[in-house]
């Protein structure tokens, strides 16, 4: 994700806003909805929806009203209203569209209170709003500084300054409630700005943050993901992946939000699935199940007395002898069902084009007898030539 304006200059240098992909160009945004109603006009009559979405920094996105009749287009800045001052943000989506996403939100459109939109944002507004911006990653370090001498448990964060330079948001997580009166007098004092504390979740916070995952891909959460539902271990069981925290904790530290995504897929296979706890009689004795494939329909048994030996059973053969079962029939053996299933050995592979051993470079390279001998042939016809 990347637009013109973060590109790199000369000698690999970052340029344009700097911001690694989250720019106020509309081409590498956060969280963007697909304006599919762009090229469409309104009906005959029907005035258009008075209502945009403007985006802050990072993943915050709030609904403002366009009460002057402003001429707005996806990507242009705009003064926003605040609860003092005013803010600088992106306009990042407009029409009937914002309706629906505000209905998502559970935002009621016909709210005389709802937040107006004062004017596009100047060069002015512009040049200060990123000053501002500017400051914010000494300021967070210095309040880290304040948070540490102060013993408070609480980590901040990110800070976020009001377009007017007014205002600073500082997010912060912490394990237990942390008393920070003290800690809004000295960032007041020490930066001579209004100071207000917001507290978020671990998840909030990797979406703020944003990163790659371990896909190698960016964070969902911090570039389309919008709602954070539960994810349980049993997840990872019904999937059958190991259950290592290290692999299956995100950035975040909690599980993969990712787990979910194919979860119900799984649980639609193992509908026809035997249960897990399934046991076969057999007259060879108990068998129990060890192991499943959902892909491949097969459960592998094994017998009580012989837990190392496995035999690989499909779904279907096994819902036959359990129902053999209930009738208080035991078939022979499990060997009988496995048999069946053994496909032909497949051939290795054979070398047919002539490729070189890959360990030919490992060998010491050996001196050609021919070169030899052919310079022993001209070292004599020289000596002989010389004695004539």
């Amino acid at each position: 994700m990347g637009c013109s304006s973060c590109t790199t200059a000369t000698g690999g240098q970052p340029r344009g806003c700097k911001n690694n992909g989250t720019c106020g160009s509309d081409g590498c945004n956060k969280l963007t909805v697909f304006d599919w109603l762009s090229n469409m006009s309104l009906p005959a009559g029907e005035q258009p929806f008075d209502c945009v979405e403007v985006r802050f920094k990072n993943s915050r996105k709030e609904f403002f009203r366009n009460s002057e009749n402003l001429s707005l287009s996806i990507g242009d800045m705009v003064a926003t209203q605040a609860k003092a001052g005013h803010d600088i943000g992106m306009v990042t989506l407009t029409g009937p569209l914002v309706k629906v996403q505000m209905k998502k939100k559970k935002e009621d459109h016909t709210d005389p209170n709802l937040p107006k939109i004062y004017r596009k944002a100047t060069q002015k507004d512009i040049d200060k709003w990123q000053r501002c911006r500017d400051k914010e990653e000494e300021i967070k370090k210095r309040s880290r500084e304040i948070a540490i001498i102060l013993n408070l448990q609480m980590k901040i964060s990110d800070v976020e300054f009001q377009g007017d330079g007014s205002k600073a948001t500082f997010y912060y997580t912490a394990e237990e409630r942390v008393d920070f009166r003290q800690l809004i007098k000295d960032m007041a004092k020490a930066f001579g700005i209004r100071i207000e504390m917001r507290q978020i979740g671990y998840r909030q916070e990797a979406q703020r943050l944003g990163g790659i995952g371990s896909c190698g891909r960016e964070l969902c959460c911090s570039t389309w993901l919008t709602d954070f539902r539960s994810v349980s271990t049993a997840a990872a069981r019904y999937q059958q992946l190991s259950l290592n925290p290290l692999k299956l904790a995100g950035q975040c530290g909690k599980l993969k939000c990712c787990l979910n995504y194919e979860l119900d897929v799984y649980m639609d296979a193992l509908k026809d699935f035997p249960a897990q706890d399934t046991k076969l009689f057999t007259e060879k004795g108990l068998a129990f199940c060890q192991k499943t494939d959902i892909f491949k329909g097969t459960l592998w048994f094994s017998y009580k007395d012989e837990p190392a030996n496995w035999h690989a059973l499909t779904k279907e053969q096994v819902r036959e002898i359990a129902e053999k079962n209930k009738k208080k029939e035991k078939v022979a053996s499990l060997e009988e069902y496995a048999s069946e299933n053994e496909s032909p050995a497949e051939t290795a592979f054979e070398n047919v084009v002539g490729q070189d051993s890959l360990t030919r470079f490992d060998r010491p390279k050996r001196k050609s007898k021919r070169r030899n001998n052919k310079k022993k042939g001209r070292n004599n016809r020289n000596k002989a030539s010389k004695n004539a």
